[in-house]
C-alpha cells in the first residue's frame, strides 16, 4: 500500500512539472502583455463611434472612386473607424460588420501606414477580436506596394492603404468549390463598407484589383495560404 502511495506521489509530481514546463514554453512562443491578454506589441485602437453625421442614403449618393488625396495624415481615430467598418465585431457572438457565409470569416485585413498621427510607418495586421493592430513590418512600404500594383501612384500617395486578403480554405472546407465565390462576395461587402465609412469621415478611397499577387504577398509578408484580393488607398479629399 505504501509503495503504491509513493508511486502515486512521484507520478503526480511529474505531471505538475511537465505542466509548468509546457506553460513556460507556450509563454515563450507568444509573450502576452498584461493588458487584456493582448499579444506583446499590440496597439489598441480608439473605440469606434456608432453614430455619425452622414446618413446611409447620403453616403450612398456621395460614394465615388477617389484617386487623388491631400498631402495630410489621417488620425488614429479615423483609421480605427475604417478598420471597424471593414471587419469590426458588432455582436457578442463574434459577428462582424460584413456578412460571411457560415460566419467562417476567411478574410484578413492589413493596414499599410505612411502618414497617421500617433502611428509609425509600417505594415499592421488588424485583429477584430479586441480591435487592435499587430505590427508586421516597419518602415514606409507604400512605394513597394504601388510597384506591386502595376505602378498605380495613388497607392504610394495615399496616407494609408488597406489590404484585404483571404484564406479560402476556411470557407471551402465547408462549402467546397462554391466557397471561392462566397469569399469573393464577402470581399465586396467589406469594400463597400469601407467606401461608405470613408464618405462619412470626409475621406476618399478606391478599390484596386490590378496587382501582381506574388509581389503583394512578398511586400505584405502574407502566409502561403493567403490570397490578396483588394488594395484600398484612403486619404483626404482634395
Amino acid at each position: 500500500m505504501r509503495k503504491r502511495l509513493i508511486l502515486f506521489v512521484v507520478v503526480l509530481c511529474l505531471v505538475v512539472a511537465l505542466g509548468v514546463t509546457f506553460t513556460m514554453t507556450m509563454r515563450g512562443k507568444r509573450p502576452v502583455s498584461p493588458v487584456a491578454g493582448e499579444p506583446a506589441g499590440a496597439i489598441q485602437l480608439p473605440e469606434p463611434r456608432l453614430k455619425g453625421p452622414v446618413s446611409v442614403e447620403e453616403a450612398l449618393l456621395r460614394r465615388r472612386s477617389v484617386r487623388e488625396y491631400k498631402d495630410e495624415p489621417l488620425t488614429l481615430a479615423e483609421v480605427s473607424q475604417l478598420l471597424w467598418a471593414a471587419q469590426g465585431i458588432t455582436d457578442p457572438r463574434g459577428y462582424r460588420t460584413a456578412p460571411s457565409a457560415g460566419a467562417l470569416y476567411p478574410l484578413e485585413l492589413y493596414l499599410v501606414v505612411g502618414r497617421v498621427e500617433g502611428l509609425s510607418a509600417g505594415i499592421y495586421h488588424y485583429i477584430p477580436d479586441g480591435h487592435y493592430l499587430l505590427p508586421v513590418a516597419g518602415g514606409d512600404r507604400r512605394a513597394e506596394l504601388a510597384a506591386a500594383a502595376l505602378g498605380q501612384a495613388y497607392v504610394r500617395d495615399a496616407p494609408v492603404d488597406l489590404v484585404l486578403s483571404a484564406i479560402p480554405e476556411r470557407t471551402t472546407k465547408r462549402y467546397g468549390y462554391r466557397g471561392i465565390q462566397y469569399v469573393h462576395m464577402e470581399a465586396g461587402h467589406v469594400g463597400q463598407n469601407v467606401h461608405l465609412q470613408a464618405v462619412s469621415l470626409g475621406l476618399g478611397t478606391v478599390m484596386i484589383g490590378a496587382f501582381t499577387d506574388e509581389r503583394v504577398k512578398q511586400v505584405m509578408n502574407l502566409s502561403k495560404e493567403e490570397v490578396p484580393l483588394y488594395i484600398m488607398p484612403v486619404g483626404r479629399l482634395p
